[in-house]
């Protein structure tokens, strides 16, 4: 095989910059917020292409973007631009309005005022990606047509997989779980393991209740075709992403637990998934006013799994600020006096320990211990110059 060198690389780049700038997409190279003025005195939508420099696929639509076709259409009808989504500025923009990247490039369309208007990942060809922009430009086929397509009963599977896209693009959970539940429904039980639906599963579904998703949880050895490795990791996303979604933070631990069960089933170490799921789980406690429970979960992690010091400051602070009620407090204290019997922290980390254990004193009603507790770690905060703030305020709260 025969290595292309650096400066013939760059002839080539260079070459296809050039005839972008003739005849492709004139991609303006100002900041996006100038870009979207640019478009308002135009009175025309902007194009914005989110790629990165080191996406070879990226790299492979250059051509295509460069054709004069291409430009003779988006340079007539949108004003455009290209952001690398590796830069922080880039970042900032989509979190800002709430974008997300499932793969690159990205089409993204929008009205002059940064309303998101259509979005595609295209396939490489220069009648493809006219074609989006010419759906980008009729009110009835754009993407955000698809809220009030679904509403009316649209149920293709083809626009219930652009709309799940749609939905996972601009984050709206939801309509996703809503669209991908009823594109599961309709997929025969002989085929939830087709190479349509395994795509389905890797680029759209967010859900571990979704009937594809419970498939492939469930019967992974289907899945094998697709790697055993890969087949394990997709579960594994979904299941994680259900957890620590919002809906997830919501869930009661007897959920949490299946996540964990499920996790265990696709393959992961049963301590590592005790590990993923242990703060969700006694979260849940907490909410359920379960202290009791919250404190064995917790108690039965610090005793089967050494806690480093910070870890123990850690969640001798969880329990102090969450726990609904004070009859952890004995385990709290056990803690802490563990940790501190360990001779291994350092003097701020011993200043936290004490404030913790003032604290929880303290939601005891043992305000002579906490007190003493209190003074402790404010003179070891003076010791380690630390700010002493927050001990002066505690000392006069337990006082």
């Amino acid at each position: 095989m025969k290595f292309i060198s650096t400066a013939f690389l760059l002839v080539i780049l260079n070459s296809v910059a050039s005839i972008a700038q003739k005849g492709g997409i004139a991609f303006k190279s100002d900041p996006v917020e100038q870009v979207f003025a640019t478009a308002r005195k135009a009175g025309k939508p902007v194009f914005v292409e989110i790629y990165s420099p080191t996406c070879h696929v990226c790299q492979s639509f250059m051509p295509t973007l460069a054709d004069s076709r291409v430009g003779k259409f988006y340079n007539g009808k949108f004003v455009s631009t290209k952001v690398d989504l590796m830069n922080k500025g880039t970042q900032t923009w989509l979190t800002k309005r709430k974008l997300y990247v499932p793969s690159l490039p990205l089409f993204l369309y929008f009205d002059p005022q940064q309303n998101l208007i259509h979005m595609a990942m295209s396939n490489n060809s220069a009648d493809e990606v006219i074609r989006h922009g010419t759906q980008a430009l009729d009110p009835n086929a754009r993407s955000q047509k698809f809220r009030q397509r679904f509403a009316n009963g649209d149920r293709k599977p083809n626009f219930l997989i652009d709309y799940g896209m749609f939905a996972k693009v601009t984050t709206d959970t939801v309509a996703n779980i809503k669209a991908m539940e009823e594109y599961a429904r309709q997929q025969p039980v002989n085929q939830l393991a087709s190479q349509t639906n395994w795509l389905v599963l890797q680029k759209l579904v967010m859900d571990m209740d979704n009937p594809l998703a419970q498939s492939l949880i469930n019967n992974l050895g289907q899945y094998k075709a697709y790697g055993a490795d890969e087949a394990r990791n997709v579960a594994e996303n979904i299941l994680m992403s259900t957890l620590f979604s919002g809906r997830g933070a919501q869930f009661p631990a007897t959920k949490i637990m299946q996540v964990r069960n499920s996790l265990v089933k696709i393959g992961i170490d049963p301590k590592v998934a005790a590990n993923r799921t242990l703060l969700p789980e006694v979260n849940a406690y907490f909410k359920a006013h379960q202290t009791a429970k919250a404190v064995a979960r917790m108690d039965a992690q610090a005793t089967s799994f050494p806690l480093s010091i910070p870890e123990y400051v850690y969640i001798s602070r969880l329990f102090n600020k969450q726990s609904p009620d004070p009859s952890d407090v004995p385990t709290v204290t056990k803690w802490i006096t563990k940790a501190l019997a360990t001779n291994k922290a350092t003097p701020p980390e011993q200043a936290d320990l004490y404030y913790e254990l003032a604290a929880a004193q303290h939601r005891a009603g043992k305000n002579a211990e906490a007190q003493k507790a209190a003074q402790k770690a404010l003179e070891l905060a003076k010791a380690a110059k630390i700010d002493t703030r927050r001990n002066v305020q505690q000392l006069a709260e337990v006082k």
